[in-house]
């Protein structure tokens, strides 16, 4: 069990200062103390298991919010302070399957939805546009605070909800306490992404370029083809995570929402500027095209096995992080990095929210 004594050593902080464990056997792990509060500054261990310990959140709850009725999960005591962690494609609550119990035992309410369109998430309308376009999504994340009366909550995130957290962070910084991306700065710049990326990193989005087809929109609506495409991406994204074929179906059954095929298909089309969002997001929009800074305290992650992390340890987008900041890479850990690397993602939290 992690106890006391050897979760508060897991996370660099004294044993008083942790709540009594939650985890199953075997789920203490060692992840190194912070590195110091500054510009850039580097953490190279490697951090955290392969393997998670936990297998399933202990229920999903359900909340109308915005143009949603949304799906999360729950831990953790209900007026502590409030952890949102944000899945990305292809995955779904599950990436913080073994996060949320480390932080939840460190006394915070973590919070775990489903991004529209998948899992027990619903739009409330069948008339309602299934847009995936990023300021939609961001803004589903604001809806979901005022609907569980959550002001300010500390915001975490990989893929699509780093884009989703960024967003948020930057454009609402008063409901944003602190930031963890993976990616670092993940904003989506329309004008950016006309231009052609070298041959290499255009061959690591091949699943981007299918979806802009037609061939691509069926695949995704067809059950067994988007079971193996997404499959396919877990193995070439994420090629030193030892996961099983139960890990992977546990997050796949989150798929088969019936809005999963127009979300997934729109968002990485409209990145292409290949399908229009709604006239209700271009202020926002507009906004981010102008690629706001980010004041929060934040710690952004790079995962070093990650064929979309961006060379230069973090240099790339420094200089939209304005406020406290480190930056931290992952040795021998791929794209899912808070399932492939839990207690590393969950210490990020922990000094993102004292930076």
């Amino acid at each position: 069990m992690i106890n006391r004594r050897s979760f508060g050593k897991a996370l660099g902080v004294g044993a008083g200062a942790a709540a009594a464990g939650l985890a199953g056997p075997g789920s203490a792990v060692a992840v190194p103390a912070a590195t110091p509060a500054g510009t850039g500054a580097h953490n190279d261990a490697h951090t955290g298991p392969h393997t998670g310990t936990h297998t399933a959140f202990p229920r999903i709850k359900q909340i109308k919010a915005g143009v949603l009725d949304v799906g999360y999960a729950e831990l953790g005591p209900a007026h502590g302070p409030v952890v949102i962690c944000l899945h990305g494609w292809p995955y779904d609550i599950h990436s913080y399957v073994d996060v949320a119990p480390l932080l939840a035992d460190r006394g915070y309410r973590v919070i775990v939805p489903y991004l529209r369109g998948h899992g027990t998430t619903r739009f409330l309308s069948d008339r309602t546009f299934r847009n995936a376009q990023q300021s939609a999504i961001a803004m589903d994340v604001i809806a979901l605070m005022d609907a569980l009366k959550i002001h300010r909550a500390v915001l975490a995130g990989f893929d699509w909800g780093s884009r989703t957290a960024d967003i948020v962070a930057a454009l609402r910084p008063e409901r944003c306490k602190a930031l963890v991306s993976v990616s670092g700065y993940l904003v989506t710049s329309l004008e950016a992404n006309l231009r052609p990326l070298a041959p290499k990193a255009e061959l690591a989005w091949w699943y981007q370029y299918y979806f802009a087809t037609e061939r691509g929109r069926l695949a995704m609506e067809d059950k067994t083809l988007r079971h193996d495409l997404t499959r396919l991406v877990w193995d070439t994204v994420s090629p030193t995570w030892g996961f099983d074929d139960a890990t992977f179906e546990r997050t796949a059954a989150a798929f088969d929402n019936p809005d999963y095929a127009a979300i997934v298909v729109h968002n990485y089309r409209w990145r292409l500027s290949l399908a229009d969002g709604e006239r209700r997001y271009d202020g926002l929009e507009k906004q981010l095209a102008a690629r706001p800074t980010i004041g929060v305290p934040t710690v952004t992650l790079d995962a070093e096995r990650d064929p979309f992390t961006a060379p230069g340890g973090g240099t790339s987008y420094r200089d939209r992080f304005t406020g406290p900041y480190e930056h931290r890479t992952l040795p021998d850990i791929g794209h899912n990095v808070p399932q492939e690397a839990p207690a590393a993602f969950a210490r990020a939290v922990v000094d993102a929210d004292r930076l």
